[in-house]
């Protein structure tokens, strides 16, 4: 590995929540940061709307992707991982990428770590994740729902591959549903009526617990997951918390930074 400056850029969506970004972001920034101690840990959101929000509601500035990468080759970083917290390959994975790629040539050896969910044995994982934190917290006769952002990117197909891991492990009552793709609410509500599922747990499928989550999932809204299921006699528990909130998943983004220096390593 080349010696000199090192840094991990940690790109993550970003979220106007604050408590939640400290308990979430924040938690694995903290991880990667007490992990890897001889390397300095940047923040880039790819959300220019919160970081707008942010600055102007709370004097926070945080650096989208293309600042935060400026800095790091104009200060001279000569190893530098960037690793996003994003679920899936989508849209948003994808304009990291292209940033990123801007600046080959410009910081000796650049290097990405992959989403959550990229090989086989990431969902394998993830599901072994689950089986740790949220599913052995079902009731009997309850269903958990995961409820994923979803996307018109072909990466969608994220959410589908899960759902088959998770059915293949046995998991016959573990759902996945999205607010703006496949599966729909309403594919999910006629799959949990042929597994015969009355009652639900629902989970947000996302690093925060933002907007979707209180308001999409766990929203008094006639539209949101708990009210649609709701209104179809199933009765409804949320827990209202992002998957980085968990040591579970957080570790899951580590291994995929920790994939990344080994190869360095070697």
């Amino acid at each position: 590995m080349t010696s000199g400056k090192k840094a991990i850029l940690v790109t993550s969506f970003g979220t106007s929540y604050n408590e939640n970004r400290a308990k979430t972001i924040g938690a694995i920034e903290d991880l990667v940061r007490s992990s890897y101690p001889d390397w300095d840990v940047r923040r880039a959101f790819t959300s220019r709307m919160i970081i707008k929000k942010l600055r102007e509601r709370d004097g926070e500035i945080v650096d989208y992707v293309t600042e935060a990468m400026d800095k790091l080759s104009s200060e001279g970083y000569e190893t530098v991982v960037v690793q996003p917290t994003h679920i899936m390959n989508g849209c948003e994975y994808d304009d990291v990428v292209r940033i990123v790629a801007e600046h080959v040539g410009n910081i000796p050896v650049l290097r990405m770590g992959k989403p959550l969910l990229t090989t086989s044995e990431d969902y394998d994982e993830l599901v072994e994740a689950l089986e740790a934190t949220l599913i052995p917290q079902l009731e009997e006769g309850e269903a958990l729902v995961l409820m994923g952002h979803g996307s018109e990117h072909y990466a969608n197909a994220t959410y589908s591959q899960l759902q088959l891991k998770l059915w293949l492990s046995g998991h016959d009552d573990v759902y996945v549903t999205t607010v703006e793709g496949y599966p729909e609410f309403g594919d999910t509500i006629e799959f949990m009526k042929r597994g015969g599922h009355r009652k639900a747990l629902l989970f947000p499928l996302m690093v925060v617990a933002g907007d979707h989550a209180n308001n999409d999932m766990a929203g008094d809204e006639d539209d949101s997951l708990k009210s649609v299921l709701e209104s179809e006699g199933i009765s409804v528990r949320c827990i209202v918390k992002g998957m980085g909130e968990y040591p579970e998943f957080r570790e899951l983004f580590l291994d995929h930074i920790r994939a990344v220096t080994d190869s360095l390593a070697d």
